[in-house]
């Protein structure tokens, strides 16, 4: 560790002797495997791994970046060049700069940052791993209307050294897991697919193999296959207006996409506009718009246990922290980094800055964010609930415009409410909507016997894109008068 260390801040040393204004300089070495079972066969078994530096200095009021990777026999010099590059591209861009930038107040932080696991899942052997794959997979058997059978796990620890010229100087290793399965039904015509714990891979959480273990995916494998056949002849989910009840990893991707996004303070500003939106969630709003009902709380946490975003520190050096973006449905606060904070007349970043790997400089993330549990259990929720409403879960597909406004999402799977209980099951479920009237319409959560954590492991954003993980939790929750519309 002292060693990495030493270099990030070499870096640091070597852009202040350029010229800089700033520097920070950060190391990651990443570890990655990915394993899929399909149709009784490995179909990936992959382990890449990466290891470099990347140094970001302010000079004149401009950034400047450069990185390169790291080998075993070729440090010497490498972090006076990368430093001098990064210094020479922050001279050639100053000519160019409107405004120059300024950085919230940080101090020059020490510490460290360990994700605590149980089982290192680096140290399993690949053997028993795909044991619990091919387990997992086979119990999608049973049924000659399934056509493809799949279980999948994924591993990730990066290991991350970070300084700065305010005198940062902190080590962190962050890992997670995640794992799931997937049945593909063929019948009377139709193609349907059904995902247990989610879909896209199913769920990921910070921590070791132990996640994984504990989804105990093998218990799971009749119900999806059975559920997968069954939405073959299916009744689609009718158009029209009524109450939707949304499932845990279906109301996941809704905070994800309507509540995480929008708040990106660079976003609001036109600085995401040329790849995917700016944002509805203007800063007059900020303390003043109802975003929801007086039921919607959502806070923003990199220190919950199990956020693939929690750790100790952001890629700015900034510590973790809790705070609302949305406060008894009144737009509170939003995501921020420490180019950014001085725009809201904030004076510190709420540390939610963040890069992909060593090879990008840090822009502003989502975090963890969660919507709070309620009060109701969902046997109450159901049986407080009038016949006709919907209950959907699983992503299938969806659609968000550019100002995180109107969005339309399709379901994996649907169910009636007859009677206070689930009754027919319903296909392809579609509903769509507006950010704040979907919101507003919340009147009812369950509480937090029914909350989780549910991970992304694969949010883009940025031109270059970059992809970043977070996790957002939430138990099933009522919204009243959501149009249904034709899949």
């Amino acid at each position: 560790m002292t060693d990495m260390l030493n270099l990030a801040q070499q870096a640091v040393e070597h852009a202040l002797q350029a010229g800089a204004d700033y520097a920070d300089a950060r190391i990651v070495h990443l570890r990655r495997e990915e394993l899929i079972v399909k149709n009784g066969r490995l179909a990936q078994a992959s382990s890449p791994e990466e290891f470099g530096i990347g140094v970001r200095v302010m000079q004149g009021g401009c950034f400047g970046f450069a990185a390169a990777p790291i080998s075993s026999n070729g440090r010497e010099g490498l972090a006076r060049d990368v430093a001098h590059k990064a210094s020479r591209t922050a001279a050639e861009l100053g000519s160019a700069v409107v405004e120059p930038t300024r950085l919230a107040g940080s101090e020059g932080h020490v510490g460290e940052y360990t994700t605590p696991i149980e089982v290192d899942p680096f140290a399993v052997p690949i053997a028993e791993k795909l044991e619990t794959l091919r387990e997992a997979e086979a119990s999608l058997e049973g049924a000659s209307e399934v056509v493809v059978r799949k279980a999948s796990a994924s591993s990730r620890r990066e290991e991350q050294w970070q300084a700065s010229s305010e005198g940062a100087a902190i080590h962190q290793v962050l890992v997670r897991c995640g794992a799931g399965i997937a049945a593909t039904a063929a019948a009377n015509g139709r193609v349907e697919t059904r995902s247990a714990p989610a879909s896209f891979g199913g769920n990921y959480l910070a921590g070791g193999w132990e996640h994984v273990t504990e989804l105990k995916l093998a218990e799971q494998g009749a119900r999806v296959r059975d559920e997968a056949v069954a939405l073959c002849s299916a009744d689609a989910c009718p158009p029209g207006k009524r109450t939707l009840i949304l499932g845990g990893s279906q109301l996941m991707l809704q905070i994800h996409e309507s509540v995480g996004h929008p708040n990106e303070l660079d976003r609001v500003y036109g600085h995401e506009v040329d790849l995917a939106g700016s944002s509805f969630a203007t800063t007059e709003k900020l303390g003043a718009y109802t975003y929801g009902s007086e039921h919607v709380n959502l806070v923003a946490d990199s220190t919950v246990h199990g956020g693939l975003d929690t750790r100790g520190y952001d890629d700015e050096c900034v510590p973790s922290g809790t705070w609302h973006v949305v406060k008894d449905g009144r737009f509170n606060g939003y995501h921020t980094s420490r180019e950014w904070a001085h725009r809201i007349g904030e004076g510190r970043s709420r540390g939610t800055s963040r890069a992909e790997g060593w090879f990008n400089p840090p822009i502003i993330r989502i975090t963890n964010l969660s919507l709070m549990p309620g009060t109701w259990t969902l046997e109450e929720l159901l049986a407080d609930t009038e016949d006709g409403a919907v209950f959907a879960d699983t992503v299938k597909m969806w659609s968000i415009d550019q100002r995180r406004l109107n969005f339309q999402f399709t379901c994996e799977i649907g169910w009636e409410v007859q009677g206070g209980k689930l009754g027919r099951m319903l296909r392809s479920p579609t509903y769509q909507g507006t950010t704040p009237e979907f919101w507003a319409g919340c009147d009812a959560i369950c509480n937090a016997d029914h909350w989780q954590l549910w991970g992304v492991p694969n949010c883009g954003k940025g031109n270059p894109m970059q992809v970043a993980e977070m996790s957002h939790g939430a138990a099933p929750a009522r919204f009243r008068g959501v149009t249904f519309v034709d899949a």
